[in-house]
């Protein structure tokens, strides 16, 4: 049997049934979610996501997949390199083009060299630092890949890097009463006086799944979401025709949370469903309401997990506020090989340092846990 590898410009070309059948249940790999971002320009070499997909192919038969992007800049990552880039100007040097691997926007772990075997793995990071060095990419970046391809990028000696998210887990909470009942009663009186307030304001909330959403729906969220980019003074990686596109595509993944006064949407946060578990993506609102922000975003998502026996919730990336929310600080892994001999070595020196200070900042996270010592 000949194998080969394939670098693709885009997913169009190729059957997503046979890309999905490799991508498993993971909604963020899924063909619809990563073809669509490109389809609706999102990821171009104008927005500077240059994609350079690597395919393995066996007998002509998909057999192996890397969500590759060539970049020439390093937004969207949340595992932040920027200093890193300044370090190479300060020097004279060109740290873009780089070379990344991640699924767009998207801090979540999952899928990253797609293929069933450790030998189709290998072949494909083979092929990816191949690749970085014939493009002359400063570097190749595997975000939030599972560990057992973390394991496997750091036998090829690519170096390993920690950060921290904050997930909230279901102990089999029978309603919010009984996950509140796990805290101490501090943070749970915190939470009730937060709850109350938006309340207090005639907010009420609506569920909207995939399947129901409508066009309107949609475009409602998309309001809210370029709205909060905006205030931030930044502009959003995603626009209307993407949300769109996978909500016909897979709806049953998608998730609306729709807050309202006298029946009027006011935000609206919007979550993907799968690996069992809710993953909160954006959200934004066309009118300020104290506390909103975190009725829509974490309570009301805790609630909908409870709800429907969803084992996990995942808060995105960063944000040490969310553990008086319930939710607990988990480590992730990327991984990274740098070409410049001397950068590496100075980049590698760095990350040690850095674990050993991620480590630790856990560890005093742990000691200060929201729940009671008897949860």
């Amino acid at each position: 049997m000949q194998t080969t590898v394939r670098i693709l410009e885009s997913l169009e070309d190729i059957d997503p049934n046979a890309w999905d059948r490799l991508a498993g249940s993971n909604p963020f790999v899924r063909h619809a979610f990563l073809h669509g971002l490109q389809a609706t320009g999102c990821t171009t070499s104008e927005t500077g996501w240059a994609p350079c997909h690597l395919t393995l192919w066996r007998d002509e038969v998909l057999v192996g997949a890397m969500p590759l992007y060539l970049k020439d800049h390093s937004y969207g990552e949340y595992v932040f390199d920027w200093a890193w880039a300044e370090a190479y100007h300060r020097h004279g040097l060109e740290y873009y083009p780089k070379l990344l691997c991640a699924v767009p926007f998207t801090p979540i772990s999952g899928p990253r060299l797609i293929a069933e075997s450790e030998a189709d793995r290998a072949l494909l990071l083979k092929a990816a630092l191949a690749l970085a060095e014939e493009c002359r990419a400063s570097s190749l970046h595997i975000l939030f890949p599972p560990e057992i391809v973390v394991q496997e990028c750091e036998k090829t000696g690519m170096m390993l890097r920690r950060s921290v998210q904050f997930h909230w887990t279901n102990q089999g909470y029978r309603n919010f009463d009984e996950f509140l009942a796990g805290l101490t009663r501090e943070k749970r009186k915190k939470i009730r006086q937060e709850r109350r307030r938006v309340q207090e304001q005639g907010v009420t909330f609506r569920w909207i799944s995939g399947a129901d959403a409508t066009e309107a729906d949609w475009t409602f969220f998309e309001r809210c979401y370029r709205k909060t980019y905006r205030e931030h003074h930044s502009t959003p990686y995603m626009n209307r025709d993407f949300f769109l596109h996978i909500a016909e595509r897979m709806p049953e993944h998608l998730l609306l949370i729709e807050a309202r006064i006298d029946d009027k949407p006011i935000a609206a946060n919007f979550s993907v469903l799968g690996d069992g578990a809710l993953f909160g993506r954006n959200w934004g609102a066309i009118v300020h309401i104290p506390l909103l922000h975190f009725e829509a975003c974490y309570y009301q998502s805790i609630k909908y997990c409870i709800a429907n026996g969803i084992h996990r919730f995942e808060g995105g990336a960063q944000g040490q506020h969310k553990m008086a929310r319930g939710l607990m600080p988990v480590e992730k892994v990327s991984a990274h090989w740098v070409a410049h001999r001397e950068f590496r070595r100075a980049i590698g020196e760095y990350l040690g340092r850095e674990t050993q200070g991620i480590s630790g900042y856990v560890d005093e996270l742990n000691e200060r846990s929201p729940y009671a010592a008897t949860s």
